[in-house]
């Protein structure tokens, strides 16, 4: 106990020491100071451990308030040499704003970047800036920062244009290059140099102090206390469950007080979890070491001596309050970096700033945090500082990332994520590249990390430990900064940029030599491979190296004589990676259609092969772009252009595409999946560019440079395919039968191959250099293609458009000019659809198809043809030129090889297939002849004379050689256009046949006549009209065969129907009970308006009252009657607040509640909602039991939740699957009898109430007689006459009826309060009767908010749910014990007749009239059953609705709101009357209540009021009784319209002026209403502070979302979690139903609910929206749906791009605006109770659904 009283002590003896502290003295007696480092240190000595961590727990408030005090004041009155606060203020006076904003961005915060101006993509706004500037009218994208950026508005370079927002714009006045010290006196210049000079060191001194136990030297205390922390840190290998599990061990404490632990070392970097003498906390050390250090290191702890960590704890505050400090002034900034970045005794790296950076990974998360922000708000800011910052760090940059990769924290809180800062800039990049060399540095410093190479020197990534995989994604970030220092292009080289650029291009292609022929791969034959090579890091590294790879060849581009360098290099460079490519190989001779070649032999089938070939790639690149430049005609000496060896430049490309061919035709299956999956990403979007296409690109150059007929031959050779094509006669390979199926298939494909293969090398012409086109007719090219398959939304397009370093694909620039928007509905998204008229760019052998996608496109392109009635062929498209380097591909298409290879494809085709040939190898030939057919007519269009050199038409009509005398291609044609097994290729062949007619016309007419050429037109049209013709007569024949064939059958179906009257009429009859009962209104009473109540009421004739249903499980029909068996429908009763009126309300306490009275603010209901299914009730308990059955076993087996919870009841209907917990039996109309002669209200009320005297004095006796019976003389009060009170009637329901009964009313008592299901509790009826009026006030409510009328126009399964509801409602009694019932309705009874001998009767304020209605007439039935005097239970009914209807009268007026000022309506002489006694009566409630009621003088006003306000309760009582008593609807209510409230009130048989009601029974209402004004209850509810209900209640609704999505995330970014002390919150959630924000998915808000822990979204799910909640995740941009603790599922959120579509996760950025009709319908759903029904749904669609564990949201 003793450590505590002196901990208790202590304050009051430093108290006085402090009050006599004068911060003014202290600083005047620095200034005399000789030694002013020595006074501050004591000064800090004595005070800093007096202050800080003097007890286990940090005192925030009590240093919050001595710090400044004594610590912060002595060094501002220092600084400035007068009051701080005067002082301060006159420098910031003095100081010129900077244009820079610098506002550094918290967790979540919205940033936004402008796709237009931003310089590239990290260059951010904030959204102050934002908003204030141009860029918010362009294209800009918006995402949520991850905290520790800040805003670039005004950095000039930054932006390419409007670089300021309007706060930031700079004044013209000021010439912002003068020096910010020149307005500051040397004097302060001095002192603030001392100041920062020693805080400064102090702080950096401490913060990498290393030792526990003792302080730097002049800091010791004067006193040592014998006081020890031990201190946890932070580490990412250890989870929050080891840690928190490892401390309640540990320091034995609970698991709230580990969480909070855990959660504050997570967010600081450190905690300490253990405050005593060092003994004390050692051993707490080592139980946590000991515990965490089994599977992966232990968790760092310390054991530190208190006043170390007191001057840790104020070396923190001092960086904060010089970083506050220098906002003051630009001045103070910059003496605070010359202090920074001023050389150390040492020399060389010694600075502070130095020194801090190099400690960096030493140090916790909290002080790295708060020394980053002193750089971001001190260095970055000042441009000088900014670029001798930068210096600095690319001098210690080696070391950084050394020092980053052995620490384990995430990048963002590492020193090297300033990279971001710095070489972004371009001028600071340029510089730091000529002057500190760094892309080399940063090159070199990425290989070192990567030891791991194989004997050629190539990268080996072979068996990954984790260790290994976690450096691997550290060096990573190297990767990004090399993009960085890169991303913007320099405009001007100097000497020196060429020379230091050139210098890092060489280390970048040692990284690619390197990678070239890594991860190699040999085919397995015989048996399947043992284990999956690994493969995902060399793709992800080349993933990563895209666009450096990109961006290295633009640098190259903008300046010529580094393009020529580069090229030089690259080709050196692979030609020492190829100098060991022909050894050991044979060289060979190839032969073939007299052209010979000498190449070498290999297999890719044999031979190792690699995927990676960076450094070809790369020349390729650059190859193309020599030709896009023209570099290569202007300078040719200058290019090492003739010594190239075309087929080393081709040889590996081809490999790898080889390799792709043989995967393909399934040569190499049993290379497992590692090869499909390299395979797959060497075309996928992500690396194509790099890869695949600068492979084609690299066999083009290579080619163009070749003998086109040599390049062919090489091609077979290494397809493997040479054999079958030059042997003399190409047949003879099919003298082979006996050859093997699977050979024959690989061939045919690798033939299909080889074919596409120079489709693509001829075809490809849209890359800058290879053909003459610009960058955006390739993006043009790729969307048309990608539409072609299908419309696609924008973001599937980006997907399948290659980004840039930039994120962009340049696809918002062309994408209109290829096709129409169309916008979304209320679901699905926004499509583009292709313009028809760039159909014709159509190619389907597009390089960058995947096989389903080539043949989606073929069906789609062949449709759409078909669909405009033109011929389905899908001919070559036109071609643009290709550019100089690489004119000569052109004559591949017609050299001797390909086409003698053309040839004998045709003539295999000439017999059907065997296996031979196959059919899109067929389509490639023709494909291929076309684009020869088409490259002529280009070259006929394009050049005037007739010496072109392109003659294809020529070459295929000659025949073959003299021995073998092959037909010519052409012959071929012609014969192959008849033969019946091509009928698919037809339309081609006679495509290609009429091309080259025409094409023949045209150099016929050129050659004699040049100008005209319409004939060769005119021949053309011939041919087209005379298809056109033939098509239209089919087309005409087809017509008439269909209308033939229609009359035949519709003549048999008359026969039919003639032949089976009987059949026919009898289903017509039957059709449907309920619409044929509607159809025959004979008015069975006497009355003939259609009245729902009272004696008068119509009432159902026998054949209407019968109801046949059938049964979904069994198919029986069945008719519903009171003693048949039960049929029941299956329902879904659940807790509600969607009419709440007063969500503050606590729950109640589920046993004492009395539900009896419903209170107006209908705080919680019951709703019961039903999908309609009816099933008989054995059915479904055999059902149910199944499904129980079911549950149990899957328990043992998995344990997982199903959508559904067995335990509470629930089951899935078994026709719809609709989630339901209960079912409600059906009952038929209940027959009454209708004596002419009823009382009026006032016999019957007298009647009434002497019965319930009677029935109240029984019940007494029977109480007391259990009790003592000495009280003989309790009042008895005779019965009246017929009222017999021991009669207990007979159940006039069939025993599988009575337990449906029970059932349904058990399990709506179980869910409205949440209890245990017992039959017996005498609350079950008032539930069932609460939730039949909730139901009906939620469904009326709904349909005015739909604005639909109130009948005719609710879906049949809400029109049953009600019927059945409402009549089980008057059934539920008979299972009840009547005594209870009778006791119900007695109190109810008292509530509207006031009665003194019943107690704690509600006032009428506290009464919502709708539900006593229900309860009133439902309860009824059970004291009508004793009387046997002829009372009708009709006349109960309407005088209950007329005495229910004045209460609601009175209950308006006393809650009316005195009327604003306005001018008096002047009604006709149709409302005087009841405005007067509407007046009258409200002046009667005035002398009742006095002062309570304000006084009102016009009776419009109040006659409005009681109109507005009963409407809503009279159109639920005309829903009721037409359920109940099963009036049909008059046809007024059918439709929307004026004339509701007359239909009304005749419907529900009341006078349409309301207060005759009151004035005709004037004797009998005015003691009612004295009753019900003296209740103590209304007096009060009048005065108190309290807001009265007032009617009508209006319609809930979600809170209203602004336009703007980054307005709530910016609202959220505010947001703190509520709990853990101003911290961020991770995963903001806002409810949409009260528009709270809470905390959500972590475990600093959990609570605790029903004995589980809850995460913070479940929790308020409970109090606000009885289990279901809505919320609006925003970080993610989700709604998420709650229902319970274990069901929950993600929705579409309400908020669209412009392109119509959702971005969950907020991944793409495009701006978001609310879209209110999907607002609507999630509202929609709420107003509907289907949210449960909605997560069902989900969940049963998607089992990964069920997996969350929802409760922890």
């Amino acid at each position: 106990m003793a450590a505590a009283e002196t901990d208790r002590e202590a304050p009051s003896a430093l108290c006085s020491e402090f009050l006599h502290f004068s911060a003014k003295d202290t600083a005047a007696k620095w200034l005399q100071a000789s030694n002013l480092p020595k006074e501050v240190y004591q000064h800090l000595a004595c005070y800093v451990p007096k202050i800080y961590c003097l007890g286990p727990n940090l005192n925030p408030q009590n240093e919050d308030l001595l710090t400044p005090l004594l610590l912060q004041s002595p060094l501002e009155w220092y600084l400035c040499g007068e009051e701080p606060s005067v002082g301060l203020a006159k420098l910031e006076q003095n100081n010129q704003p900077s244009q820079l904003c610098g506002h550094v961005f918290k967790v979540g915060e919205p940033t936004y970047s402008c796709r237009e101006c931003a310089a590239d993509p990290t260059c951010v706004l904030c959204m102050q800036c934002f908003l204030g500037s141009v860029h918010k009218e362009h294209r800009y994208r918006m995402t949520t920062s991850g905290g520790g950026g800040f805003c670039d508005c005004g950095d000039t370079e930054a932006w390419k244009k409007g670089p300021y927002c309007q706060k930031h714009e700079p004044n013209i006045s000021d010439s912002s290059q003068k020096d910010p010290l020149a307005n500051m006196s040397e004097e302060m210049i001095v002192r603030t140099h001392n100041v920062f000079s020693i805080i400064l060191k102090y702080a950096v001194d401490m913060l990498t102090w290393d030792k526990e136990d003792e302080l730097p030297e002049g800091l010791e205390p004067p006193v040592r206390g014998d006081t020890y922390y031990c201190m946890l840190f932070n580490d990412e290998v250890h989870t929050y469950e080891q840690v928190i599990y490892t401390l309640q061990k540990a320091v034995n404490c609970t698991q709230k007080e580990a969480v909070s632990f855990a959660t504050i070392v997570d967010r600081d970097g450190r905690k300490s979890v253990r405050f005593g003498d060092f003994q004390f906390c050692e051993q707490a050390k080592s139980v946590i070491v000991r515990n965490t250090s089994r599977q992966t290191k232990p968790l760092r702890v310390q054991v530190m001596h208190s006043s170390v960590v007191a001057h840790q704890c104020f070396a923190l505050k001092a960086l904060t309050w010089l970083g506050q400090i220098i906002r003051y002034s630009d001045a103070l900034r910059r003496i605070l970096c010359q202090v920074g970045l001023q050389r150390g005794p040492e020399g060389e790296n010694s600075s502070l700033v130095d020194t801090l950076m190099l400690c960096d990974s030493k140090m916790w998360k909290g002080a790295r945090n708060v020394y980053h922000q002193l750089f971001m708000s001190s260095l970055l800011m000042d441009s000088k500082y900014k670029k001798l910052f930068a210096i600095q760090f690319a001098k210690n940059y080696r070391c950084l990332q050394t020092d980053f990769m052995e620490d384990d924290h995430e990048r963002v809180v590492s020193v090297t994520s300033l990279s971001v800062q710095l070489f972004t800039a371009p001028t600071v990049a340029r510089m730091l590249i000529t002057e500190e060399n760094l892309m080399t540095t940063i090159i070199r410093t990425f290989m070192d990390h990567l030891r791991h190479r194989d004997l050629q020197g190539h990268f080996q990534f072979e068996r990954y430990t984790a260790q290994q995989a976690f450096k691997f994604r550290r060096v990573q970030s190297l990767i990004g900064d090399l993009k960085y220092v890169l991303i913007s292009r320099p405009t001007e080289w100097t000497d020196q940029l060429r020379e230091k650029y050139l210098e890092g291009f060489d280390a970048f292609l040692e990284l690619l030599k390197c990678m070239q022929g890594m991860d190699p791969v040999v085919r397995q034959v015989g048996q399947h491979i043992e284990m999956e090579p690994e493969w995902e890091a060399a793709f992800t590294l080349q993933m990563k190296l895209t666009h450096i790879i990109s961006m290295m060849q633009e640098w190259c581009a903008s300046d010529e004589r580094v393009l020529i360098e580069a090229y030089k290099k690259c080709l050196s460079a692979l030609t020492h990676c190829h100098s060991g490519f022909t050894d050991g190989e044979q060289p060979i001779t190839l032969c073939m259609c007299g052209h010979s070649v000498d190449t070498i032999r290999y297999c890719v089938s044999q031979e190792k092969v690699s995927i990676h070939l960076p450094v070809s790639r790369l020349l390729a690149g650059l190859h193309a772009l020599l030709s896009k430049t023209e570099v290569a005609y202007r300078f040719p000496e200058q290019l090492p252009l003739s010594e190239l060896s075309p087929p080393m430049l081709i040889e590996h490309p081809l490999r790898c595409l080889i390799l792709c061919a043989q995967v393909h035709a399934g040569m190499w299956r049993r290379n497992g999946f590692s090869l499909v999956n390299q395979i797959y990403y060497y075309h996928n979007v992500k690396c194509r560019v790099e890869m695949f296409d600068k492979d084609l690109i690299m066999l083009q150059a290579g080619a163009s440079m070749m003998d086109p007929n040599h390049f062919l031959m090489i091609m077979l050779s290494r397809f493997e395919l040479y054999h079958i094509f030059s042997s003399a006669d190409c047949r003879k390979r099919y003298s082979r039968e006996n050859a093997n199926k699977d050979v024959l298939q690989q061939n045919n494909t690798l033939i299909e191959e080889m074919l596409h293969l120079v489709i693509m090398i001829v075809g490809e012409r849209y890359t800058a250099g290879v053909g003459q086109v610009e960058s955006s007719d390739e993006t043009r090219r790729e969307i048309v293609h990608q539409l072609c398959i299908r419309p696609m939304a924008h973001s599937e397009l980006v997907k399948a458009l290659s980004e840039n370093e930039n994120k962009e694909t340049g696809m918002e620039r062309v994408i209109d000019s290829v096709s129409l928007f169309k916008k979304p509905g209320v679901t699905g998204r926004g499509l583009y659809k292709l313009r028809p008229e760039c159909a014709k760019m159509f190619n389907l052998y597009f390089y960058h198809y995947s096989r389903a996608d080539q043949s989606k496109a073929e069906e789609a392109q062949r449709k759409i043809k078909r669909q405009n009635g033109e011929d389905s062929v899908l001919p070559p498209p036109v071609l643009p030129q290709f550019g100089p380097l690489f004119a000569s591909l052109v004559n591949m298409l017609q050299c001797d090889v390909l086409l003698g290879i053309l040839g004998a494809v045709l003539q295999w085709a000439m017999e059907p297939s065997g296996g031979h040939w196959s059919e899109s190898m067929l389509q490639r030939v023709l494909h291929l002849i076309g684009m020869g057919l088409v490259e002529e007519q280009q070259h006929l269009i394009g050049s005037a004379d007739d010496d072109t050199n392109f003659n294809f038409i020529l070459k295929i009509s000659r025949p073959g050689e003299a021995p073998a005398n092959t037909p010519s291609i052409l012959a071929l044609l012609e014969t192959l256009q008849n033969a019946p097994h091509l009928e698919v290729h037809k339309d081609m062949i006679r495509w290609i046949l009429k091309t080259v007619t025409n094409i023949k016309t045209t150099r016929v007419c050129t050659a004699s006549a040049p100008p005209s050429d319409s004939s060769g037109h005119s021949q053309e049209e011939m041919v087209r009209d005379k298809d056109k013709a033939e098509r239209k007569r089919k087309a005409e024949m087809a017509r008439l065969r269909r209308e033939k064939i229609m009359a035949q059958m519709s003549e048999m179906q008359r026969h039919f129907i003639n032949e089976n009257k009987e059949l026919f009429q009898q289903s017509l009859e039957e059709l449907d009970p309920s619409t044929s009962s509607t159809l025959e209104h004979s008015p069975s009473s006497c009355d003939s308006t259609l009245v729902c109540v009272g004696p008068r009421r119509w009432r159902a004739g026998g054949s209407e009252r019968r109801q046949m249903v059938t049964c979904i499980l069994c198919q029986e029909e069945q008719e519903i009657r009171t003693d048949g068996k039960a049929m029941v429908l299956a329902a879904f009763v659940q807790r509600s607040t969607v009419m709440s009126k007063n969500r503050k309300r606590p729950p109640h306490n589920p046993d004492k509640y009395d539900p009896l009275f419903m209170h107006p603010d209908l705080s919680f209901g019951t709703h019961t909602g039903s999908c309609g299914h009816i099933m008989h009730s054995h059915c479904w308990q055999r059902y149910f039991e199944a499904v129980q059955a079911k549950e149990q076993r899957r328990q043992q087996r998995l344990r997982v939740h199903t959508s559904y919870d067995v335990e509470n009841g629930e089951f899935l209907c078994p026709l719809c699957e609709c989630l339901s917990n209960t079912v409600i039996p059906l009952l038929p109309l209940t027959k009454t009898s209708c004596s002419s002669e009823q009382p009026d209200l006032s016999q019957w009320l007298s009647i009434i109430s002497q019965q319930m005297k009677a029935l109240l004095s029984a019940h007494r006796k029977a109480a007391d007689a259990e009790g003592v019976d000495d009280m003989d003389g309790v009042n008895d009060c005779p019965p009246p006459d017929g009222f017999k009170l021991d009669y207990s009637p007979k159940n006039p329901y069939s025993s599988t009826i009575k337990e449906m009964l029970t059932t349904f009313g058990t399990a709506t008592y179980k869910v409205g309060l949440k209890v245990h299901p017992n039959e017996q509790d005498p609350r079950v009826p008032i539930m069932c009767w609460g939730s039949c009026a909730y139901t009906i006030q939620c469904i009326e409510r709904l349909l005015v908010d739909e604005e639909k009328p109130l009948f005719g126009s609710l879906p049949c399964r809400q029109d049953d749910c009600l019927s059945s509801l409402t009549r089980f409602g008057s059934a539920c009694w008979t299972v009840s014990s009547h005594t209870t019932v009778q006791n119900h309705f007695i109190r109810l009874l008292a509530g509207l007749v006031p009665d003194p001998r019943v107690e704690n009767t509600p006032c009428i304020l506290d009464i919502d009239m709708f539900h006593l209605l229900v309860s009133l007439v439902l309860s009824h039935p059970a004291i009508l059953c004793l009387d046997s005097s002829g009372l009708s239970a009709d006349a109960a009914q309407l005088h209950f609705l007329h005495l229910v209807t004045v209460a609601h009268v009175v209950q308006i007026l006393l809650t009316s709101v005195p009327e604003e000022m306005r001018m008096e309506q002047e009604s006709g002489g149709a409302e005087r009357e009841e405005e007067e006694n509407v007046c009258m009566l409200y002046n009667t409630l005035r002398t009742h209540l006095g002062s309570g009621l304000h006084e009102v003088s016009s009776g419009w006003h109040l006659w409005h009021c009681v109109k507005a306000g009963i409407l809503p309760y009279l159109r639920a009582a005309a829903l009721f009784f037409h359920y109940l008593n099963g009036a049909p609807a008059p046809p007024e209510f059918h439709t929307l319209g004026a004339g509701e409230w007359e239909a009304l009130c005749g419907y529900l048989c009341l006078p349409s002026n309301l207060l005759q009601l009151y004035y005709n029974n004037q004797e009998l209402m005015e003691p009612l209403l004295h009753g019900w004004c003296s209740h103590p209850g209304v007096l009060q509810g009048l005065q108190s502070s309290v807001a009265l209900i007032r009617f009508p209640r209006e319609s809930n609704h979600l809170i209203e979302l602004p336009g703007d999505y980054s307005a709530l995330i910016n609202q959220a970014s505010s947001f703190t979690c509520p709990k853990s002390g101003g911290d961020k919150s991770r995963a903001p959630t806002l409810c949409l139903v009260c528009g709270a924000m809470l905390c959500s998915q972590s475990y600093c808000c959990q609570t605790e609910l029903e004995g589980e822990d809850v995460g913070a979204c479940t929790a308020h799910t409970f109090a606000c929206g009885a289990g279901v909640g809505i919320f609006l995740r925003v970080r993610e941009s989700q709604v998420l749906f709650l229902a319970g603790k274990t069901k929950g599922c993600f929705y579409a959120p309400p908020y669209l791009d412009d392109y119509g579509e959702t971005d969950q996760g907020l991944r793409r950025g495009n701006p978001l605006h609310l879209c209110q009709e999907r607002y609507r319908k999630v509202q929609k759903l709420w107003r509907q109770h289907s949210i449960t029904e909605e997560i069902g749904h989900a969940q049963e669609a998607n089992q990964t659904l069920v997996g969350i564990d929802w409760q922890h949201l």
